[in-house]
């Protein structure tokens, strides 16, 4: 059997764990969350990061920050995870759908300026696979019309957009490292802060509400409720593990990276033939080989290929339902666009077996029964 995902493990996550325990503080900013957080500054290059339980946590402590109010309109694209639309509906805000572009499925930032309105707060671009979205064009959208950028980075660990790090261009950028990740913690997220404005409100959202980190410095002798807050904040044994992922985090990439290329070079033949369609890059980015997926021709070669594979115990996956074609968007969505690229790819997309431990063997295992069958179909 070759299944999707497998969680990848360094081999020092457990013996960090039992350091965590040893030194007594099983709660959350202890040793190992202060550890990743400085990693994820200095290495990502962000002003300050945050541990957080998810991508999602991270998504709803920007919404927070970004002041999002009942009616206040938030645009973003309809392909992603429910998590990123649901973080602003939380605060009362307005989904604003915009197509993705043909090529890297990301926002297709040539429509944005066309979704603002005096109610639009903020522009969520998401980084699809791993690869940027076009930040340029969209910071200088958000500049001119004077609204916040929140990165939805959930898939862009280690991944660059003309040389900058993914979900540190924004105002905010959120970081996931779910098992289904590059780096992961099982659950687990962060936050990224670029706008130096909004540390210290930050600092105390993650911590409840109060000035806790301020009193953890030595700045005042007590610390009290502030603002609103939740327990954003993950335990030390969840940045334990993440730690033991961080440290081997440029050997875990490199590793996927050869995973994609395999793949990547083995299905040229098929595109050529038009049998399907590959991944596109472009060359102001550095992917991180989050995914590797391919674009078939119609929705059912893509079923009768899923269920072809299925029975030779290789599993395949669809990845996400745009979210404008359920039942909760079109009850929050005042305004949705034609979104034709979505719906396109939505019904032809799979998404392969990706994961460090995949050897070439398997590897081969797959584009052998993927290629027999896609001849076929001609």
């Amino acid at each position: 059997m070759i299944s999707f995902n497998r969680p990848y493990l360094t081999g020092k996550e457990l013996g960090y764990i039992r350091q965590a325990h040893q030194r007594a503080q099983l709660a959350g900013d202890g040793f190992f969350t202060r550890k990743c957080q400085v990693w994820l500054e200095n290495k990502l290059g962000t002003k300050k990061a945050l541990l957080t339980h998810s991508c999602t946590s991270a998504l709803e402590m920007a919404a927070i920050l970004a002041d999002i109010r009942k009616g206040d309109e938030v645009i973003m694209p309809s392909y992603t995870f429910v998590s990123t639309a649901n973080a602003f509906v939380l605060r009362g805000g307005v989904p604003i759908f915009v197509d993705i572009r043909p090529d890297t499925l990301n926002i297709d930032e040539r429509l944005i300026e066309k979704a603002v309105t005096r109610k639009t707060k903020a522009i969520v671009p998401v980084h699809y696979a791993g690869v940027g979205c076009e930040m340029d064009t969209i910071l200088k959208i958000a500049r001119k019309y004077q609204i916040l950028v929140i990165e939805d980075a959930a898939h862009g660990v280690k991944a660059t957009y003309k040389g900058r790090e993914l979900g540190t261009m924004g105002d905010f950028g959120a970081l996931s490292f779910h098992e289904t990740k590059n780096v992961i913690s099982g659950e687990g997220g962060a936050l990224l802060i670029n706008n130096p404005k909004f540390i210290e409100r930050a600092e105390i959202i993650w911590q409840k509400g109060t000035d806790r980190k301020r009193f953890m410095r030595g700045e005042v002798d007590k610390y009290t409720w502030k603002d609103i807050g939740s327990s954003f904040l993950p335990g030390e044994l969840i940045a334990a593990f993440l730690w033991a992922q961080l440290e081997k985090a440029n050997q875990i990439t490199k590793k996927r990276l050869k995973i994609w290329d395999r793949y990547h070079e083995a299905f040229k033949s098929l595109e050529t033939n038009k049998m399907l369609r590959r991944p596109v890059v472009p060359i102001n980015c550095q992917h991180n080989a989050h995914n590797y997926y391919v674009i078939l021709k119609n929705k059912k070669i893509k079923k009768r290929l899923i269920r072809k594979l299925e029975i030779l115990k290789i599993f395949v996956t669809s990845h996400y339902e745009p979210l404008h074609k359920s039942k909760f968007a079109k009850k929050y969505c005042k305004k949705i666009f034609y979104l034709k690229n979505t719906n396109f790819v939505v019904d032809r997309l799979i998404r392969l077996p990706m994961f460090v431990q995949l050897n070439m063997r398997q590897i081969t295992k797959i584009i052998k029964h993927m290629k027999s069958f896609l001849n076929f179909q001609k």
